[in-house]
């Protein structure tokens, strides 16, 4: 049944407004950290995996880093395993960096995996360790207090860092027809494996591709000031400013900080956007408004 006028006038309009963005990101490579309600909701996991087909349909390569808290605390709690944190870190012993393992590598990526190759695209799913993808090193965690002499040091296990990122398995997927689905789970020197946080993983795999965005999916409508109101532009001296005078505070804290330091390295551009919102990446790539916070290097 033909589309009455009116809607089919919005959508030619719509699809001319996206114009002049596919014209200068087509080619271009765009990491996004898919999190939050984007991956529980049925309806926005669906909405997710069709924009990354679209993406790479059209000529833009799509990397995608996913976390999965929820999940393994989900999966911990029915063998009975406590779950610790620290700094709003999950303390991770061998038991535990197994079923993270099992669910990261596992349950999730192949989740996303399938679900994109359903809507009619080409997903591989990694782990770190698949070609020597992610190397680690154990993130140290250290606690001050003022009755302290010197910062105490604690061991929160198999948690790590960044330390090295092997750009040729990248490369060979984004000239391919496949979109890579990347779990963080990194390898250590000695063979070890670590978890690491899977915006950091983002922001690293985005800085070392020299990316043209790095899209971060959170469960708010992005950046806000102190009156709420949406931030929808920022320059990253901005963003010092409103993370100085308290805007800017708690957990959001290393999210923004992953995307500052990716901005600085030389990503084009970074984003917050509002996972919740059903094909988010879309209308923030492609419309005027958006749908979440841009933080770019430019001048203000």
């Amino acid at each position: 049944m033909p589309l009455p006028r009116k809607a089919a006038m919005h959508t030619a309009q719509i699809l001319s407004e996206a114009l002049p963005y596919l014209q200068r990101f087509v080619g271009k490579t765009i990491v996004v950290k898919y999190g939050g309600n984007a991956m529980i909701d049925d309806e926005l996991k669906n909405s997710f995996a069709r924009d990354m087909v679209m993406l790479k349909l059209i000529g833009i390569n799509p990397i995608v880093v996913h976390g999965g808290g929820p999940q393994i605390g989900e999966l911990l709690d029915k063998l009975s395993i406590e779950s610790r944190f620290v700094n709003g870190m999950r303390v991770t012993t061998s038991e535990t960096m197994d079923v993270v393992e099992m669910v990261l590598g596992g349950l999730v990526n192949k989740d996303i995996v399938n679900l994109i190759n359903q809507n009619g695209g080409k997903a591989l799913g990694l782990t770190g360790k698949d070609g020597q993808l992610l190397h680690a090193k154990k993130l140290k965690v250290t606690h001050t207090s003022p009755e302290m002499q010197k910062p105490e040091i604690i061991d929160i296990g198999h948690v790590g860092e960044v330390a090295h990122i092997n750009t040729q398995v990248l490369d060979m997927l984004t000239q391919s027809d496949f979109i890579p689905v990347i779990a963080p789970i990194g390898v250590g020197e000695d063979g070890a494996s670590y978890n690491i946080n899977a915006d950091l993983v983002a922001g690293k795999v985005a800085e070392v591709l020299q990316a043209e965005k790095l899209i971060l999916l959170t469960n708010i409508a992005g950046l806000m000031d102190k009156e709420g109101e949406i931030l929808t532009g920022l320059t990253t001296e901005q963003v010092d400013g409103l993370i100085a005078d308290g805007t800017i505070y708690g957990g959001m804290l290393p999210k923004i900080q992953c995307a500052l330091d990716a901005v600085h390295a030389g990503v084009t551009s970074a984003h917050i956007i509002d996972g919740r919102v059903s094909h988010s990446t879309l209308l923030e790539l492609f419309t005027d408004e958006g749908v979440g916070t841009l933080i770019t290097n430019a001048r203000g």
